[in-house]
Formats: structure tokens, sequence, C-alpha cells
């Protein structure tokens, strides 16, 4: 039996750190399962090198990612997503596009690594990895659930309760 593969979008407001590690981590776990896509709000244009060497410090393929407008996935010809999750609490307060077909969508707020306080090279790479498992983490328990077996309603609750996790 053949499985859909689900679209989905991670959202942040500078689309340079949580979303891009989150769709890199999910396109690698997923598995052809998932196609994970990310943007921003007000994308400041460029990914964060410390993300990427995160992703890549845990064997993430990365290749090709780019800080991007939200506004792409709201035009003809976008993908059709079926999820959306904010990972940053300010994109989760913004008045988002309107999103054809009305995906599932929940917060799964991740502090910036980039934000938090650092004395040392190794504190920033540890911040930066444990930005990245907390998003696998996330990814990997939401994959895990029984889409086959689940309505939207449900779908809807789980996704919003590994929010909280």
């Amino acid at each position: 039996m053949t499985h859909p593969v689900y679209n989905v979008l991670f959202v942040c407001t500078g689309n340079s750190v949580r979303s891009v590690m989150a769709e890199c981590l999910m396109n690698h776990l997923g598995a052809g399962r998932f196609q994970a896509f990310s943007a921003g709000s007000m994308p400041n244009g460029t990914v964060n090198p410390q993300a990427l060497a995160t992703l890549a410090s845990l064997d993430v393929p990365a290749q090709g990612v780019r800080s991007k407008s939200w506004a792409e996935f709201s035009q003809a010809g976008a993908p059709v997503l079926d999820f959306i999750f904010t990972v940053c609490d300010r994109a989760a307060g913004e008045v988002c596009p309107v999103w054809p077909g009305q995906p599932v969508s929940a917060h799964w707020g991740v502090a910036d690594p980039g934000d938090m306080p650092a004395q040392s090279t190794a504190e920033v790479e540890k911040n930066f990895r444990d930005t990245a498992y907390a998003l696998k983490r996330r990814i990997e328990l939401f994959m895990a659930l029984p889409f086959d077996s689940l309505d939207r309603l449900s779908l809807q609750a789980h996704a919003h309760r590994i929010g909280q996790e």
C-alpha cells in the first residue's frame, strides 16, 4: 500500500535557523513520505552558517536551502500544503496568508539558539544542537502518528500536543 506524500511548511520570522533546520530534518527523516519546506514572514535572506554546520554535524543534508518569504507558498502553482508549523513565537502571533486547502496547523515554538547566551564557541554549538534535537523529537513524534486512521480534527489535536512537548 502506498502512502501519500504530505507537504509540510515550517514558518519562522527570519527563516534562517529553526524553520530551515526543521525543513532539512523532516526531509531527511521523512523518507519520501513528507516533503518539507520552510519560509519566513520577514525572511532575512540568508541561512545562518551555524544552522548549516549543525545539520552537517548530524549528517542531515541541507543542499539548496534558502531563506524565503511565506508569500511563495500562497501563490498559484505553489505546493498544496497539508501541515503548517510555526517554530517561533513571533511568527505564531502574526497574521498569516490564506493558505489554499486549509492545512492543519500548530505552533511548535523553539527558542532561537542565536539569541541564547553563550560564552564560547562550544556553548553556541550546544545551543544550536539542542534546538535541532528539540525539532527532531517533535518531527519524529509527528511522523509516528497513524495518519491513515486519524481525521483532521484528531490530527490537529495531536499536532498541537506535540508542540507542547
